[in-house]
Formats: structure tokens, sequence, C-alpha cells
């Protein structure tokens, strides 16, 4: 696969669209948001509010916010509820397949649990999250019948005033993608957690547990429905928590291990230790559930 040039991919910005104007669109579809939460309650409030305020009573084109909070030891949960979103613990859906932890579990989750026919996932750490983020990735599946999947991207300003696409992405999504995937090159932010599909898509495609799973949709979903069924949004600016190295390693070694797995799996084991001198090791396991389209008592949306 080394040396093939990089595809298209079909790229919009988010103020091409106009949420009354897709409210029309919509007709009788479902919009769910889904944020997937660990210990954010400094943010998650403002987000649930911004978008209960601006697409749910301003103009009626989202159904449901829906938070998974993933194990959170603050307030989190309490916190989301108040700001009017549906909270579920991850404990509570499909305890059947355990109490994994991960941010693809809680995704995975909330897939079965929200109600739309058109998912939107955003990341719960955001400060300065604008219902924009919402308009955008919903606009083009909307737009486009013939998309089924659409990730966002947009700008990070850092310390320097540099934009970048995050540590993590520069110094193992990138390579590992111009190594191993490169008709997904021309994806801006493969590890953006920003994202939206059709339903009738994502229960057909696995997820992976942990922090490997923004990379490991991306994957899946070109390899079964093909780069023409996507799309990527410039979302415009976004800040969030930045992370130090020791938090940011695990996710590191999560990404990696994703794309060698989805590369092919006898590349590497399932279950890797993370030792790093003067802390404690982690053991990162690349967990897959599978689609839901083949869980008993998953009921789409449109049954």
């Amino acid at each position: 696969m080394m040396g093939v040039p990089a595809a298209m991919l079909r790229t919009f910005r988010a103020g091409e669209f106009d949420p009354t104007r897709l409210v029309t669109e919509k007709g009788g579809q479902k919009i769910s948001v889904c944020l997937p939460a660990r210990d954010e309650q400094d943010t998650v409030g403002p987000i649930v509010a911004s978008i209960r305020a601006a697409l749910m009573e301003a103009v009626p084109l989202v159904d449901e916010i829906l938070v998974v909070d993933d194990h959170s030891s603050d307030d989190t949960a309490a916190v989301a509820a108040r700001a009017g979103a549906k909270v579920l613990s991850a404990d509570e859906i499909l305890p059947e397949y355990g109490r994994g932890h991960g941010k693809g579990e809680a995704l995975w989750k909330s897939l079965y649990a929200s109600q739309g026919d058109l998912i939107v996932w955003c990341d719960a750490d955001v400060r300065d999250f604008d219902p924009a983020f919402v308009i955008g990735l919903i606009g083009p599946l909307l737009a486009r019948p013939d998309l089924v999947f659409v990730k966002g991207f947009y700008e990070r300003p850092d310390d320097t005033g540099r934009d970048r696409g995050g540590r993590v992405t520069e110094l193992v999504a990138r390579p590992i993608i111009s190594l191993l995937f490169p008709h997904l090159a021309a994806v801006v932010q493969p590890l953006a957690g920003e994202y939206a599909g059709r339903r009738e898509a994502l229960e057909r495609l696995p997820f992976v547990e942990g922090y490997g799973v923004d990379l490991g949709l991306g994957i899946v979903g070109a390899a079964r429905f093909g780069l023409d069924a996507m799309a990527q949004v410039d979302l415009g600016r976004r800040v969030h928590r930045n992370r130090p190295l020791d938090e940011l390693s695990p996710q590191a070694t999560a990404v990696l291990q994703t794309a060698l797995w989805r590369a092919d799996p006898d590349l590497i084991r399932a279950s890797a230790v993370l030792v790093r001198p003067g802390l404690d090791p982690i053991e990162i396991e690349a967990v897959e559930r599978p689609p839901l389209i083949g869980v008993p008592g998953y009921r789409r949306s449109s049954a």
C-alpha cells in the first residue's frame, strides 16, 4: 500500500449550513447528540445547555441529548442532568457485555441507548463549545443522502499560537496512516472526537473499546462504505483540556495498537503492557465491541 497517493475527501464548512433549513431537510428523521464523558464536570454542563438552547428550543433540530457517564469520580452526571441531558451510566447499558471502561465503549453504548436516526458525537471536554459544531456535522448528512459518515476538523491553537493536530495525531496517527492507510491521509484530524453518521451505517461497524475508537471507525468505515460515502467538515476553532504526556502515552499506544490490528490482526497481540520508568505499568487491550445490528435486544430507531 505504500506509495499510494491520498484519495480526495469531500470537505464542507460548518458555516455553509443554516439550522432552520436543516430542520426542513430533516423531515421525519430523529437526531441524537451523544457525549461520552468521564470527569468532565467543568465543561459538560455548558455544552449540554448550549445545544439545548440553540438547537432544541430556538430551532427544533436536535431531538435528544444523551450523556453516557464513563465511571466518573466527580459530578459529571449530575451537572449534565441539570443542564438538560438524558444521562445514563455506562454500567447501565448492555451490562451483559461487562463494565468495560473507555471512550469507545461509551460511544458504542450511546449508539445502543439513543433514539436518533442520525447520531452526532462530541467530546465533553471542550471549553469553547459552539452549537455550530453540531450543525456542521449534521449538515452534510441531511444535504447529501449518499453520505453515511462525517468527520470534524478544526483549529487547535496552543500556547505558541501554532495550529497543529495534537501531539498524538502528529507523532502517531499521521505516520501510521501514511504507512498503512494512505487512502485516509486527506483526513485532516483523524483523532477528532466530533463526528456524525447514519444509524443504519454505524450499527454495522465494530467499535474498539478505548481511545483507538476515533481512528478505528474511520478505518473500518472507509473499508465498508468507501471514501465516497464519507466527508469532513471544518468546524472552526476548538479549545479543550491539554493533557500531560503521562496521560497521552496510553492514548498513543491504543491508537497505534488499533491501527496495527486493523491492518493485520496477526501483527500485534490484543493485549499489551505499556511500561514507563517511574510510573505504574498500564495494560492496554484492543477489545472490540461487535456491530450492534447483531446484538440481542437491539432496536433500530426506524424499526
